[in-house]
């Protein structure tokens, strides 16, 4: 089943939904109408048991998301432009998504496309995809999250390196630097992510939104902070069926069924 928005497609396979950016003749570039339909979906998706899984990719085979829609920024004032950034965040919705998200990466990956990549779980990327923080060459610099989360991600020598000099690399480069976790030939990108997803799907939604949690936590608390909420992550884990469940399943040899509960 595929829902259509006005600049997003959303289809449904089983337990996991593909939000597709369906602006193809923009090179898929983020404009004010997809940030908006973006966050109202996650939200919804949040809320859909069915679902334990998100996947966003772009429209076509030349671009995952090329960028912010520069048009936009014509005649903006810096009041202006603060105001629409502090609005609903479409990264900041899929930082803090509670299931797993992937960014199934098919073409240009740049500018706010990096940006929305860098706030998703796991990364993978065809072998034609390529990778920026262009925003120098534009006189300003990321903003949606580049200069944190690709900081966090690769560290800080290779994100300065990327950020001062809006250089594009392939996605072999980025794979290096640890930007994605694999790349795929074009022609297996779908079907490698959908493996990857369904993979993940098949874990207990609530130890994946556990996981999820303490592992984002790492890079965002000190260590004594992080080991105190996992411990308490893991042990709410024990007031699950899931866990029950997993437990059971491992004992008598057989393939857990997990429902979430």
């Amino acid at each position: 089943m595929t829902e259509s928005y006005e600049t997003l497609l959303v289809e449904r396979r089983e337990r996991v939904a593909i939000i597709t950016i369906n602006r193809p003749e923009k090179r898929n570039a983020l404009n004010i109408k997809t940030r908006e339909e973006g966050a109202a979906v996650l939200e919804e998706l949040s809320m859909d048991e069915s679902v334990r899984v998100v996947i966003f990719t772009g429209a076509g085979d030349k671009a995952f998301i090329a960028g912010a829609d520069i048009a936009e920024f014509q005649g903006r004032t810096a009041i202006t432009q603060r105001e629409v950034m502090l609005g609903r965040s479409l990264f900041t919705a899929i930082d803090n998504f509670p299931k797993p998200v992937i960014a199934m990466v098919n073409g240009y990956c740049l500018g706010g496309g990096c940006e929305l990549a860098l706030a998703c779980d796991l990364r993978i990327a065809s072998d034609t995809a390529s990778f920026g923080q262009p925003e120098i060459n534009l006189g300003i610099i990321p903003g949606g999250g580049g200069t944190q989360r690709l900081t966090r991600l690769i560290g800080e020598g290779k994100a300065m390196e990327l950020i001062l000099t809006g250089d594009i690399i392939n996605a072999q480069t980025a794979y290096n630097v640890g930007l994605v976790n694999t790349v795929v030939p074009a022609a297996d990108l779908e079907a490698k992510t959908m493996e990857l997803a369904n993979r993940i799907a098949e874990k207990s939604p609530i130890a994946l939104r556990m996981a999820k949690e303490a592992v984002k936590l790492a890079s965002r608390s000190n260590l004594d902070e992080g080991l105190r909420r996992e411990v308490d992550l893991f042990a709410l884990c024990f007031s699950s069926q899931d866990k029950d469940e997993g437990v059971s399943a491992f004992l008598e040899k057989r393939k857990p069924d997990f429902k979430g509960r």
